[in-house]
């Protein structure tokens, strides 16, 4: 049964890098990394709305890099999840992607012309502040140099378990970290005296 899901970033795809270690460390059949438009929103979030609602992935923890931070933690206001971790998150990316406008191209070879009404179109599946339900940990590299993580740092501070690491990149340098964080959330410390 699928104890996680991936969500990639913009112009990633289920196949990734991160998606790959975390298969590597949990087994196959145990994490769940599919590939959806992340460049186009609205079609994103209809996309992984439809493959989240599957019974097989009630509870799962969702782990969400980049732009995936973001509509995994729009989706975890109407679906279940366990726990949502967040790596190096686009908390606002209609304030982050006009500084990359232009052609671009996916991981899966789409082209597409990310555009300042594409980056607007982020902009409702943004949540409120104080409205997350579901319990949250964000990781995030200092050196990132396509988010600050600063922002966040603000956004979740008081609010969800946050870790930061010196350095990195936005790729996330630090998985190996993150991996150890997963498995002590998918096998949470049971109190003395329980068996």
């Amino acid at each position: 049964m699928t104890r996680l899901v991936y969500l990639h970033g913009l112009d990633s795809s289920g196949a990734s890098a991160k998606a790959d270690k975390l298969r590597q460390a949990f087994g196959a059949a145990a994490v769940f990394s599919p590939s959806y438009p992340a460049h186009r929103p609205a079609a994103a979030v209809a996309a992984l709305r439809a493959r989240l609602s599957d019974a097989a992935l009630t509870h799962a923890v969702v782990v969400g890099s980049s732009m995936g931070g973001y509509y995994g933690r729009y989706l975890a206001q109407e679906l279940d999840f366990s726990h949502l971790v967040l790596i190096n998150p686009a908390l606002r990316p209609w304030e982050l992607l006009p500084r990359h406008l232009g052609e671009r191209v996916t991981a899966t070879g789409e082209r597409y012309r990310l555009t300042l009404e594409l980056a607007q179109a982020t902009h409702p599946y943004a949540v409120p502040p104080g409205a997350d339900r579901t319990p949250i940990t964000v990781l995030l590299d200092e050196g990132d140099e396509v988010i600050d993580y600063r922002i966040a740092a603000g956004i979740f501070r008081g609010q969800a378990a946050i870790q930061t690491y010196p350095g990195g990149d936005h790729a996330f340098a630090h998985m190996p970290e993150a991996i150890q964080r997963l498995r002590k959330i998918l096998k949470p410390e049971r109190p003395e005296g329980s068996r």
